[in-house]
């Protein structure tokens, strides 16, 4: 393949991305981003409750930090992919095993079981990334729709999973609506980094991190309001 031809398909790719990421922040944006702090008790549940006890406090800072790591080593991954760095598969291998410590914090309350379940559902979150990344390197628009769409059904059952396991403090919409903003956020990430735009990838990041501390918060106080025995 030709220099030429290969730019011209990485400049496909590219842009193939971003057609997808526009279009899912257009259809998302009212329902999503604005909505979020208003529906199904969403900006209540993802609050830091003021009474904590101190087992309450710990648990709800080990959550912030595991969600931490979580975008953290996504954004050293998408990094070293974009720029074909030599450390990608070790920054891989850390990022999934921060999958694995995410279903062990949450063991103790709802079992072995659930917790080896969301370990397999956000390692296919990491994993189905990670194909969407090169479907955007290999411009194939098909193939790039297709890995967004396995992305995203994936984002709704690890939602639909965390509904089950707590449906009073962790309602389907609000769930699904959490996983659908940290997705169209990662996303937008990629894109800007894989296209070289740096400052935008920046600002994605910091919304990003926003973002998470927040959903670690629903997370956490779903688990000390359903369980709060637990936490005396």
């Amino acid at each position: 393949m030709s220099t030429d031809t290969a730019g011209r398909r990485s400049s496909l790719a590219l842009a193939t991305l971003a057609a997808v990421a526009a279009a899912v922040l257009v259809l998302g944006f009212s329902g999503v981003h604005q909505g979020e702090a208003h529906s199904d008790g969403a900006h209540d549940d993802g609050a830091v409750a003021t009474a904590r006890t101190e087992k309450a406090v710990a648990f709800h800072d080990q959550m912030r930090k595991l969600w931490e790591d979580h975008i953290t080593w996504t954004r050293l991954a998408i990094v070293s992919f974009a720029h074909d760095l030599p450390d990608l598969p070790q920054t891989q291998a850390r990022l999934l095993r921060n999958q694995t410590d995410i279903g062990n914090a949450i063991k103790p309350f709802y079992g072995r079981r659930a917790g080896n379940r969301l370990t397999a559902l956000l390692k296919e979150h990491i994993t189905g990334a990670v194909n969407l990344l090169v479907a955007a390197k290999s411009g194939d628009a098909a193939l790039i729709e297709r890995r967004k769409a396995e992305w995203y059904r994936n984002g709704n059952e690890i939602a639909d999973f965390l509904n089950k396991a707590n449906p009073r403090h962790w309602k389907r919409s609000t769930m699904r609506r959490l996983m659908r903003v940290h997705l169209d956020d990662t996303l937008d990430e990629a894109v800007h980094r894989l296209g070289g735009d740096f400052r935008a990838d920046i600002r994605d990041y910091e919304r990003i991190h926003r973002h998470i501390l927040r959903m670690a918060d629903t997370l956490s106080n779903g688990i000390i309001r359903q369980f709060p025995r637990r936490f005396r």
